[in-house]
């Protein structure tokens, strides 16, 4: 994408390890190491699988490179990069998010939207469970925990199906959103919309 990001959050780390690693004999076109690297830097990640995966870049290595490492010889060694301190969050004043399910996909059609207000700092997740709290018959959802984090399988009673190939896809503005819903965190005034979709 134009601002440096490879995918998305999660792709980032394999990203990068996989440019970093083929740059010397596969380089279909140029990239900008730089603006990508950037990225990396103002994301605070959370999820520990995101963390693996974008560290070995971060020391200027890639998975390929952990067979042949001299342990001994780099003890007390320093990245090559250095990680910026992590954002700190403002207060935690009361933002409004506006909430909206939708299938057009399966069964009996709907669309439910809502707004609630919960602490700025507040993860898609607490926004989901602050609209089921309020309204469980229309925003009740399920998760299940993956080393990514948390994944929502059904919301409304609606499940996602392999089978099918469908599930919730999450947008802001239109757009996927870059981060899931245990760390993606909305800003006051932002509309997140739930479509059931198929992939």
């Amino acid at each position: 994408k134009g601002n440096g990001m490879i995918g998305n959050i999660y792709s980032m780390g394999l990203a990068l390890q996989a440019l970093e690693a083929t740059r010397k004999f596969y380089a279909p076109r140029e990239w900008d190491c730089a603006q990508a690297f950037s990225v990396v830097y103002a994301h605070d990640y959370q999820q520990p699988m995101a963390m693996a995966q974008v560290l070995p870049p971060l020391v200027g290595r890639s998975y390929l490179d952990a067979a042949g490492l001299d342990c001994a010889a780099t003890a007390g060694g320093s990245p090559r990069r250095q990680l910026p301190p992590s954002p700190v969050l403002g207060t935690h004043a009361p933002i409004q998010v506006h909430y909206s399910i939708e299938n057009t996909l399966q069964g009996k059609h709907f669309r439910y939207s809502t707004s609630v207000t919960v602490p700025s700092g507040s993860t898609l997740l607490q926004v989901m469970e602050a609209a089921a709290e309020e309204n469980p018959q229309i925003f009740s959802f399920r998760t299940e925990q993956t080393s990514w984090g948390p994944y929502v399988t059904s919301i409304h009673g609606l499940a996602g199906s392999t089978d099918d190939r469908t599930f919730w896809k999450f947008l802001s503005a239109g757009d996927a959103l870059d981060e899931g819903v245990g760390t993606y965190r909305p800003q006051d005034g932002e509309h997140i919309e739930a479509v059931f979709s198929r992939y």
